[in-house]
């Protein structure tokens, strides 16, 4: 994919070949018309264009051209050819017959316009190239901000190299890449192999990549989605992962553009959302769940993140945000809920410090122990899923 690739790149190869279809119809009515004939008003570019920005993809609620969803419209003689490309994993009886609907509406309405046509294909594509050799991809992810996602993340990886799996880190949150400075790697650098593959840093043999180590820590990094989706994008594409039994991807928070463009470009085997007691924070997380669902990208677990306080010298424990919600959304929502790890000083006074092996040695039991059960109980779900996971196909966001 060349330096121009992406969601516009894609876009406007599709609007080229209908301004050039649009062109030759306009020259043949001249020619029509100088003999003697009647001219029939032909569609407008623009209007065309307009009218499929209005066609939805209903699992997300966007439209298709930013999806990537059209491989190629064309026009002649009033005749508007529209044909899609789907990925497998959105591909149904249903979606087809909607998307037909509204583009018999909306296109039916552009002057010029006699009929329309569709033709649906649909994508079978394999993961990445150096994604081959990496068994299981977990997304960890959360529906807002400020509930310890990275930390999370970082225990999970931790916790399954801990276990004897080889596991890589990939810091997807670009606007807030954390895992540099958690991880004590802030001044590493990647590096490029003979073949122009990128080389991550290492911390205890994790290879770890993030946008951290290509801007300073005080650089604000002011990218719309398609950008930011391309240097990840690049990560996993030149990445020289090598043989791992799991990634854990860092997604940024929410339920914007980015997770959702992430998560579509990842063949992963699941996803985690990490949440906090509170109210505020649990209707988030449930947006996130909503949002995997629609994607097609299971909910391995939830994960209860500074669930509760225990006083270190009277031994009182405090649930400060809140008890049982998350537990309460699990079992409606019919996910597991992976574990509760309760608040502590250490962890984040670990995390300022860089200190990742500490995590488990550190703290106290109640502490290690929480974040055990919690790493075991996705060990577990991770296993269920087999040995050989089929990855996703992904959407064609990038041209």
């Amino acid at each position: 994919m060349g330096a121009d690739g992406g969601v516009c790149g894609h876009i406007s190869r599709v609007w080229i070949r209908i301004l050039t279809r649009v062109r030759q119809d306009r020259h043949s009515a001249k020619q029509f018309s100088q003999k003697g004939g009647l001219v029939a008003t032909q569609p407008d570019q623009e209007g065309l264009r307009q009218a499929l920005a209005g066609v939805l993809e209903p699992g997300s609620g966007r439209d298709v051209l930013t999806l990537g969803l059209v491989r190629e419209a064309r026009c002649q003689d009033g005749v508007v050819q529209v044909d899609f490309l789907l990925p497998a994993q959105l591909d149904s009886d249903d979606l087809r017959g909607q998307l037909t609907r509204q583009c018999e509406t909306r296109l039916g309405q552009v002057p010029g316009v006699s009929a329309v046509k569709l033709a649906f294909a649909v994508a079978q594509q394999p993961g990445t190239p150096a994604m081959r050799d990496v068994r299981h991809i977990i997304a960890v992810g959360a529906g807002k901000g400020g509930v310890g996602k990275s930390t999370v993340a970082l225990l999970l990886a931790m916790g399954l190299q801990r276990r004897g799996q080889k596991v890589g880190l990939l810091d997807a949150d670009v606007y807030g890449p954390s895992l540099p400075k958690l991880t004590g790697t802030e001044n590493a650098q990647p590096t490029a192999d003979s073949e122009g593959r990128l080389v991550p840093p290492l911390r205890g043999g994790m290879p770890i990549m993030s946008m951290g180590y290509l801007v300073s820590p005080d650089q604000a990094v002011v990218w719309r989605g398609p950008m930011a989706q391309k240097y990840v994008k690049e990560f996993l594409d030149r990445g020289l992962w090598g043989e791992l039994d799991c990634l854990v991807v860092d997604l940024p928070p929410g339920t914007g553009d980015i997770p959702l463009t992430l998560a579509q470009s990842i063949p992963l085997t699941g996803a985690v959302v990490v949440c906090t007691p509170q109210d505020v924070a649990l209707l988030d997380a449930v947006k996130a769940i909503r949002m995997y669902e629609k994607l097609g990208v299971e909910t391995l677990g939830m994960i209860e993140n500074m669930s509760y306080y225990t006083c270190p010298q009277c031994g009182h424990r405090d649930d400060l945000f809140g008890h049982g919600g998350v537990q309460k959304a699990a079992e409606e929502l019919g996910v597991p809920l992976l574990g509760q790890i309760p608040l502590h000083g250490l962890v984040r006074r670990i995390g300022d410090e860089g200190r990742p092996e500490d995590y488990f040695r550190e703290p106290p039991a109640h502490v290690t122990d929480a974040i055990e059960r919690v790493v075991g109980a996705l060990d577990e779900q991770i296993a269920a899923r087999g040995k050989q996971q089929r990855p996703l196909p992904q959407l064609n966001i990038s041209g």
